[in-house]
């Protein structure tokens, strides 16, 4: 008997004492800093091209650390290739003529400007000729009225010389309105000329685009990481076909990595962006990690249809960011983590 009373004191001391441990460690967590259990996440960039092909070459394995820039695999593009030579064959032919019409917009501007030329001295010409075929008839009619004074022969010559100054006026006016047409000809040809040099412009700008557009798909044959970071997925192999848009390989960016957790509606007030925060991971147990809240969920989780009581409106969480510098690469996508809010608790 006295065996199973002590049996019995023991086992309440037992209890006792667990039960004051679990209070201990309730009221400790309830005074202690803000946080939660979250888990590591790096940022994901996949890999695709717009041009479709078989792969030609992988030069990356998984797990291996790559720069930005670098080539992870080619593409065996021969129909770009192709569109490319062409677009650029096409281009130097729209350079050659570009200069050809320049140069006839040139000659033809030359040849409207001779032709002014020619009816403006054309028209100098024939006011000269006026001018002369007016003295003549002047002089042959003085010579008519003092006709004793002057013999036929004379007065012949005068009106013969008069004759021929009228028929030269007469030639002179005739280039000019041949002049004419010849210069409004020239202009019009002069004009033609200038649109198509123009013409030839454009038929260079488009080329020039042509030759762009290709030279952007032949660049998609070499797919690039955009950032450094960890390959962390190669979907394909060497020699499979991929279609335009295939996602070819996964980059994770582990410089900074990001630590999420749900914070507690009791516990919200202690988040903000911006504050610090303290990340322990299960795999380095003797190293902190300091982070940044990056972000604070705006709208609950978890959150009950009618939230009426005090232990409902404590269900609800709110989900928080924390960015944590990762440098040397420990911390790494998946890794359990348990973060503390700095400046909460005692």
């Amino acid at each position: 008997m006295k065996r199973m009373i002590a049996a019995v004191l023991v086992l309440a001391a037992v209890l006792g004492t667990l039960l004051g441990v679990k209070i201990y460690a309730q009221r400790a967590a309830l005074l202690g800093a803000a946080g939660g259990s979250g888990v590591v996440e790096g940022t994901t960039v996949r890999l695709s091209s717009r041009a479709g092909g078989r792969i030609t070459e992988v030069l990356v394995r998984e797990g291996q650390a790559v720069a930005a820039g670098d080539v992870v695999l080619r593409l065996d593009c021969v129909e770009p290739q192709a569109a490319l030579a062409q677009t650029q064959a096409q281009l130097e032919g729209a350079r050659q003529q570009a200069i050809a019409a320049e140069r006839a917009a040139g000659a033809a501007s030359s040849a409207a400007g001779a032709a002014r030329a020619s009816v403006q001295a054309a028209d100098a010409g024939a006011r000269a000729a006026g001018v002369q075929t007016d003295a003549a008839r002047r002089q042959a009619s003085r010579m008519d009225a003092v006709q004793t004074d002057v013999s036929a022969a004379q007065l012949d010559q005068v009106r013969t010389t008069a004759e021929g100054m009228q028929a030269q006026a007469d030639l002179a006016r005739a280039q000019r309105r041949a002049g004419s047409a010849q210069a409004q000809a020239a202009q019009q040809q002069a004009g033609a000329a200038g649109a198509q040099a123009a013409a030839a412009e454009q038929g260079i700008k488009a080329a020039e685009a042509a030759v762009q557009r290709a030279q952007l798909t032949q660049d998609e044959c070499e797919v690039r990481s955009p950032r450094a970071g960890l390959v962390q997925l190669l979907p394909y192999e060497t020699g499979e076909l991929v279609g335009p848009g295939a996602t070819l390989a996964t980059v994770v960016d582990l410089r900074i990595v990001q630590a999420s957790f749900y914070l507690p509606n009791a516990d919200l007030g202690a988040a903000r962006p911006g504050g610090s925060a303290a990340v322990q991971a299960d795999a380095w147990p003797d190293r902190a990690f300091t982070g940044t809240i990056a972000t604070v969920a705006t709208e609950a989780e978890f959150t009950p249809r009618n939230v009426q009581t005090r232990t409902d409106r404590d269900r609800l969480v709110y989900k928080v960011t924390v960015d944590v510098p990762n440098e040397d690469g420990a911390l790494r996508p998946g890794m359990p983590v348990e973060v503390r809010l700095l400046g909460t608790g005692d």
